[in-house]
């Protein structure tokens, strides 16, 4: 029994090992950099003949993505994992992610012979997979939020020095560090390719949900129909968000013991049953073997993940 799972274990990990080093020499070559900047640029309202083409051009390259973006559960991952930065197209992602939570399962499965508490092994580590993109793309969206007021200011800067909106994104993508310059600096490659830059800014929500960003894109359409002085109507955008910044951060100071409640409350329960069961071996068996113990766990982790979430929405003070 303990060869086998062994066996499986360092079978899983060499798996593992494989398609990571797989996926890293992919991604790090000349082809896949060259694909990957053609998509960022070529992504957009496929009313435009040229992007049309260009799209066509990548999806016939690559027909598992294709395939992958028919299914609307995959397309919101997709757009899940463009959101959170991460340097791995959805093809490449999923493969690990289902690699790991089937080690999970195989070596729960042949540890303890319960195929239940296998398949909940796999379901939380896919959980986790998402879990973190979820993480990611929190941490990206609020790094964004804090660059934000100096690229306006910078935006409106430059006008005033009687530079182009299209060279303002470009110094804003030679300036800022990512992810801030990364997205504007996808907005001034798509303008040079043809593509009106109202449309390349909308197109950048996509990539980056932003309150603050929608404000900024809703600003420069307007201006670019009826006209106005820009350059001021940036800075006092940038005061506006300098100031709900500001705010915002007194309210996590407020909410700051909520929020260790929550988590406490969550891992508290976990981490006793952990101790418990190698603490004293055998004592919490009855709930892997018989039926009515299973469902009376099950209930308590439901019932503590809606407690953790119903705690998550009273302290989300939206401003």
């Amino acid at each position: 029994m303990v060869a086998a799972i062994s066996m499986t274990f360092i079978a899983v990990f060499l798996g593992t090992l494989a398609t990571f080093f797989g996926v890293t020499a992919i991604q790090q070559s000349p082809e896949a950099e060259l694909k990957k900047r053609l998509r960022r640029m070529a992504e957009g309202d496929d009313e435009r003949p040229a992007r049309v083409s260009a799209t066509k051009l990548i999806r016939e390259v690559s027909p598992t993505e294709q395939y992958l973006f028919s299914l609307p559960l995959l397309r919101s991952l997709n757009r899940l994992i463009m959101q959170a930065g991460l340097q791995m197209k959805t093809a490449e992602f999923l493969p690990v992610m289902a690699l790991a939570s089937l080690g999970s399962f195989l070596l729960v499965f042949l540890a303890k012979g319960n195929a239940l508490l296998a398949l909940a092994t796999a379901a939380a580590t896919t959980g986790m997979f998402l879990l973190y993109l979820r993480h990611r793309r929190q941490r990206r969206q609020q790094k964004f939020t804090e660059q934000l007021p100096d690229a306006l200011t910078m935006i409106a800067r430059s006008l005033r020095a009687g530079h182009s909106l299209a060279g303002a994104m470009e110094l804003l993508g030679q300036e800022l560090a990512d992810p801030a310059g990364a997205l504007f600096r996808t907005v001034y490659e798509q303008q040079k390719l043809g593509m009106r830059i109202n449309d390349a800014l909308a197109k950048m929500l996509e990539n980056m949900e932003s309150l603050d960003l929608r404000f900024f894109v809703t600003i420069i359409t307007i201006n670019s129909e009826v006209g106005g002085n820009l350059a001021e109507i940036l800075e006092k955008l940038a005061d506006t968000i300098r100031a709900r910044l500001q705010i915002r951060r007194q309210v996590s100071v407020y909410t700051a013991q909520g929020r260790l409640s929550g988590y406490i409350l969550a891992v508290l329960p976990v981490v006793t049953f952990i101790g418990l069961y190698l603490l004293l071996p055998g004592y919490l068996d009855v709930f892997f073997k018989e039926q009515k113990p299973q469902i009376i766990l099950a209930g308590a982790a439901g019932m503590e993940v809606i407690g953790f979430f119903v705690i998550r929405k009273i302290i989300d003070i939206r401003i």
